[in-house]
């Protein structure tokens, strides 16, 4: 079986060392915690351990006529020794919760972070319904797991370890059959796990691709109404759902036999210790109190293995949903940060492509043997038709794929070079899909960063003469925006990006300027503010329009992956042999359709 995720083959067993460097990792921070639960886990053990000793002490005093005071006394201590016993598991199991959900929620920050890190060549294999799967779906079985592992698994382990010495210490036949006992319910349930364990990991693989189709399906809902495909959809859906309902009925059903497997073995278990009692009683090798002693240490062994055996299925799932998380830890990013990263310097920077080629993996080239200088604080307009590789020159300015032959240049800096945090602060790109969150215009421009202040921001909007626009807003800042931009048209979502870049302060633009219409004062707005962001500053456009052309100082026209035409864009227009001269000529809208 391969996993979703990285593709390679999962070991169907437990592997100790991912739990080991999970705890190390995750836990580490947190031993006084760990400590200071471990304690009191100990005392509620020997509180547990020490109350049947209580009814013993009971029953031997009362069939030996004891005075009153004393059954008294021992009957109070049996009341108190179960009060405390009950305090101290709670505050156990509150401190179990607590160090677990903690070391869980850091972990599920550092998936996101991880996530986040990997290259575009990751993200486009996978869908954002089966990532947050991962993050989301599989670390919560985790945290039930590890808040319970320590109450439910050591806690009851130590216990059932607690209660065989001490029935050791009354008989060594005694001991010697509930060991047997014990030792024969052990290895049915690792039998057991070791059957079911694939089986959920098999049903939790057809619910992350369920996430992933549902999240595509519901993305796209227009579309597939319009087409009228709702039934194909349904129909899909179904299918899924039923492949899920198979796969976890297999799995509660292998989980199950841990259940019956257990109940025999208890009953094994419990007969043999009601028997040994009973002969050493009759043989007067015991007194009445020991009797009873012996069959309420074995019957005090029903709870912890018990918990055991419910804890059996929870580890079943969590390693399956371990195996799934360490093997998108072990994805690695195929873009990452150099040994010893540079620094761009502030201002304008100049841009040059040094025989850069590119292919998606399995692909044919998207882009081939392309070159070209672009000096400091001149604007580039990018030409091509759809599939030209207009826009994979504009992610690999902004790394997020390496180029597969060649080398982009930034102020004579190798972009593999410099340091990635350092090139995002320093290049800005405004994509003509704006993402834009369920939350105010505030957020969306800050990015939910309250180090920014309403004056910053104020004075980026003026300074792009988008001040008036946002004071129009409901809300003005406050106005909240529905997921994806809603109410918003694509020029007004774009004005918004043009404020989010400008906060950065960035040296190179890259812009994939919108091509659905505008209506005209969303258009001005737009031309004032491409004016106004370009100020000072390289820039890359990927146009769509004959005015956003017209204000770019030079011209690159793609076709095919290839660089076709280079050029000062006044020359160009002036040459009547150009392809932009015959573009201009045709008009750019079509001959770029």
């Amino acid at each position: 079986m391969t996993d979703p995720i990285s593709g390679s083959e999962i070991v169907p067993t437990l592997q100790i060392k991912h739990y080991r460097k999970l705890l190390g990792k995750y836990l580490g921070d947190q031993l006084s915690a760990v400590f200071w639960m471990t304690g009191l886990l100990l005392m509620a053990i020997v509180v547990q351990l020490a109350n049947p000793q209580v009814i013993r002490y009971f029953l031997d005093t009362a069939q030996s006529g004891g005075p009153t005071r004393t059954l008294l006394l021992a009957a109070s201590l049996f009341l108190a020794f179960a009060l405390v016993q009950q305090v101290l598991t709670l505050a156990a199991t509150y401190a179990s919760q607590r160090v677990s959900w903690t070391a869980t929620n850091q972990m599920r920050l550092d998936l996101a972070q991880h996530c986040l890190r990997l290259d575009m060549s990751f993200h486009k294999q996978h869908t954002p319904g089966e990532l947050i799967e991962r993050i989301d779906g599989d670390i919560s079985q985790l945290s039930n797991f590890f808040s319970q592992f320590v109450i439910k698994v050591a806690g009851n382990a130590l216990l059932v370890l607690g209660i065989l010495a001490l029935l050791f210490r009354e008989n060594l036949y005694l001991g010697s059959s509930m060991v047997a006992y014990t030792a024969v319910t052990l290895v049915a349930l690792g039998f057991i796990q070791r059957l079911a364990a694939p089986r959920w990991r098999a049903a939790r693989q057809i619910s992350a691709a369920q996430f992933g189709y549902l999240e595509e399906r519901i993305s796209g809902v227009e579309d597939i109404r319009a087409v009228g495909g709702e039934a194909y959809v349904l129909q899909r859906l179904y299918d899924l759902m039923r492949q899920y309902l198979e796969r976890l009925r297999l799995a509660f059903v292998v989980g199950s036999l841990t259940y019956h497997m257990t109940d025999l073995v208890y009953i094994l278990g419990y007969t043999i210790g009601l028997a040994m009692g009973v002969i050493l009683y009759l043989r007067g090798d015991v007194t009445i109190g020991t009797a009873y002693l012996i069959v309420f240490y074995v019957g005090m062994l029903e709870t912890p293995l018990q918990a055991i055996r419910e804890q059996a299925e929870d580890l079943q799932q969590a390693t399956a949903s371990l195996q799934r998380i360490q093997s998108l830890f072990d994805q690695q990013p195929l873009v990452h940060d150099p040994p010893l990263p540079r620094l761009l310097a502030t201002g304008a920077l100049s841009l040059s492509f040094k025989g850069v080629s590119f292919h998606y993996e399995n692909d044919d080239k998207v882009l081939e043997d392309i070159s070209f200088d672009l000096p400091k604080g001149r604007l580039l307009g990018v030409l091509g038709r759809t599939g030209s590789g207009k826009s994979t020159l504009a992610r690999l300015l902004f790394r997020l794929y390496d180029p597969s032959e060649g080398a982009i240049l930034l102020d004579g800096n190798d972009l593999r070079a410099i340091s990635i945090k350092n090139l995002r602060q320093r290049v800005g790109m405004v994509t003509q899909d704006v993402q834009l969150f369920r939350a105010s215009v505030r957020d969306n421009l800050t990015f939910f960063n309250p180090a920014i202040s309403d004056e910053q921001l104020e004075r980026v909007l003026s300074s792009l003469r988008l001040w008036s626009w946002v004071q129009s807003l409901p809300d003005g800042l406050d106005t909240r925006l529905a997921a994806g931009g809603g109410g918003l048209s694509a020029g007004e979502a774009q004005l918004l990006a043009f404020a989010r870049v400008f906060l950065k302060e960035p040296g190179l633009i890259i812009l994939d300027e919108a091509s659905s219409r505008l209506d005209p004062p969303t258009e001005t707005l737009m031309e004032q503010a491409i004016d106004r962001l370009f100020q000072g500053r390289t820039g890359v456009i990927i146009a769509h329009r004959l005015r956003t052309v017209q204000r770019a100082d030079d011209i690159l026209i793609l076709e095919d992956g290839r660089l076709v035409e280079f050029g000062d864009r006044e020359r160009l227009a002036a040459d009547r042999q150009s392809r932009f001269y015959r573009l201009l000529q045709t008009g750019l809208e079509e001959a770029l359709a």
